[in-house]
């Protein structure tokens, strides 16, 4: 990088930065200096503050101790528009449109341009907001048509939408909040082409991310965080995907956990022509079959909203079918209730581990037994039996290393993303299913959480279950599927064996690229 001539201002600095909430310590006494026109990783596992100390620079929190300078000059950051007003922008993980807006209408929301007609009556002029933003995707080669509508358009350019809105407000330091969790693989290339562009205009980006290989393209520096506290910043050029691994989680990792599948037996899983339609009618899951066998992962991969959800969703009953049929082993499931799926026989951990798996004000031992509360020993003669929860809760934690304040007694509304999906899988594996589908496991984890859950999806294959998982990340499909199946649009485009099908081979079915195409 020849942009070594500019790195001589430090744009922003933090010393000493801590942050407290009950129990915990989020981030303990944190130093950091970022330079001008730089790309600036933050990088740790779930839990380890990163979040955290985004949301201080962006005047979401404020820190407990000490101090945050901007140019050299010491800034208190009360509030987002404090921040915006000292050229800081945010793009937060879950994004944050109006849906029935344009885009042009979200980007200028609170900062319209004003005209006065007939020199009196004030009115937004849209039109030349639309026409910076136009010249604002061409500078920064963001494709977007400022008169689009937010819920007409995919979530990758919804992202580049907030992009814009921070462009708009003449940001200097972006900081992205793991930016790519939501997009195919083609998409992120795109979004890391972006960062680049923006950084070669002297812009400077905060990249927060547990994906290495993400550090390694496009960032120039990187800190580590473990625990709350800054383990390690180091020159890109000066280190490896393994070593910032073993700082992430202070241990060394072993990164492919793949071990070959044993000898598939009989079909635990057949669905056959399922149909599943939203309120309006429309298909979401579209004449979809497919088969999955005993000591099989079967992976279903597709971009965000291709219907993969809502086949997950009907297999484990949350919804009802339009037609079609859902046999687990000899018996249909589609016209059953949710319990009776789980006393057939399967186990589910949801995308949505806070609205769906878990009761956020419940303690950690009424959570995991969520699935079992009303059989003994937790229930006799009508009457709850409390040692009964603590005992169990007790033996998951151990067994699944749930991480916790307060053992069994914590709120589960009090514990990190990480911990409260082990929780999940825990309660959900111990049932001992036939079939267990995973949606989404490790969206959002760090690599210490998401290692740990992807060796006991293996090890539950290799005992001979079911296996059906969804999941975004292309990778994780790669690592652990035996068979492949690609969605698009509530079609299944291809099933194969994945020792038959490349990463770019099914980038391309995800996008609804097919072989006749």
């Amino acid at each position: 990088m020849s942009h070594n001539e500019q790195h001589k201002e430090i744009l922003l600095e933090l010393r000493n930065v801590t942050k407290h909430f009950p129990g915990i310590t989020a981030c303990d006494a944190i130093s950091l200096e970022i330079e001008q026109g730089e790309i600036y990783a933050i990088l740790g596992e779930n839990g380890a503050g990163k979040s955290t100390l985004a949301s201080m620079i962006f005047g979401l929190y404020q820190p407990d101790e000490g101090q945050i300078f901007m140019r050299g000059k010491k800034v208190h950051i009360d509030s987002p528009n404090k921040a915006v007003a000292l050229d800081i922008g945010m793009v937060h993980q879950h994004f944050k449109l109006i849906s029935n807006y344009t885009v042009a209408q979200n980007i200028i929301l609170g900062d319209e341009p004003k005209k006065r007609a007939l020199g009196v009556f004030p009115y937004v002029d849209i039109k030349s907001a639309e026409d910076r933003i136009e010249q604002l995707s061409k500078d920064y080669g963001l494709e977007v048509d400022p008169r689009a509508t937010i819920s007409k358009i995919g979530v990758s350019t919804q992202q580049r939408v907030e992009i814009l809105k921070m462009l708009y407000r003449d940001a200097e330091l972006l900081i992205f909040d793991e930016p790519t969790a939501m997009l195919t693989p083609q998409e992120i290339e795109s979004l890391l082409t972006v960062i680049d562009n923006l950084r070669s205009q002297g812009k400077t980006v905060i990249f927060i991310t547990h994906k290495l290989d993400e550090v390694m393209q496009v960032c120039d520096r990187c800190a580590i965080l473990a625990g709350g506290k800054l383990v390690d910043v180091s020159h890109i050029k000066d280190t490896s995907p393994a070593k910032m691994a073993a700082k992430m989680v202070g241990r060394d990792i072993e990164f492919s956990a793949k071990r070959p599948s044993k000898q598939i037996e009989e079909t635990v899983l057949s669905v056959q022509n399922l149909r599943v339609e939203d309120s309006t009618g429309f298909p979401r899951v579209d004449d979809v079959s497919f088969e999955v066998r005993a000591g099989e992962i079967f992976a279903v991969a597709g971009v965000s909203g291709s219907g993969q959800v809502e086949l997950a969703d009907t297999i484990a009953g949350l919804v009802r079918p339009k037609r079609g049929k859902v046999m687990l082993k000899e018996q249909d499931l589609a016209k059953l209730n949710v319990r009776k799926h789980t006393e057939s026989g399967i186990a589910y951990i949801p995308e949505d581990r806070q609205s769906v798996g878990l009761i956020l004000d419940f303690a950690l031992d009424q959570n995991l037994a969520l699935r079992s509360y009303y059989q003994t020993p937790y229930c006799k003669t009508s009457l709850l039996n409390q040692k009964a929860f603590s005992d169990h809760a007790d033996k998951l934690i151990a067994d699944f290393d749930i991480r916790c304040a307060r053992g069994a007694k914590t709120p589960v509304r009090g514990m990190s993303g990480g911990n409260q999906q082990k929780a999940i899988v825990g309660r959900e594996i111990e049932q001992d299913a036939d079939l267990l589908i995973f949606v989404q496991p490790t969206r959002g984890l760090d690599i210490g959480a998401i290692m740990s859950i992807r060796k006991r999806i293996l090890d539950e294959r290799d005992k001979g279950k079911a296996i059906l998982l969804i999941s975004l990340e292309l990778d994780e499909v790669m690592d652990l599927a035996d068979t492949i199946g690609v969605m698009y649009a509530g079609k299944m485009l291809e099933v194969a064996p994945a020792t038959d099908l490349s990463m770019t081979k099914v980038g391309e079915y995800m996008m609804g690229v097919t072989a006749n195409d």
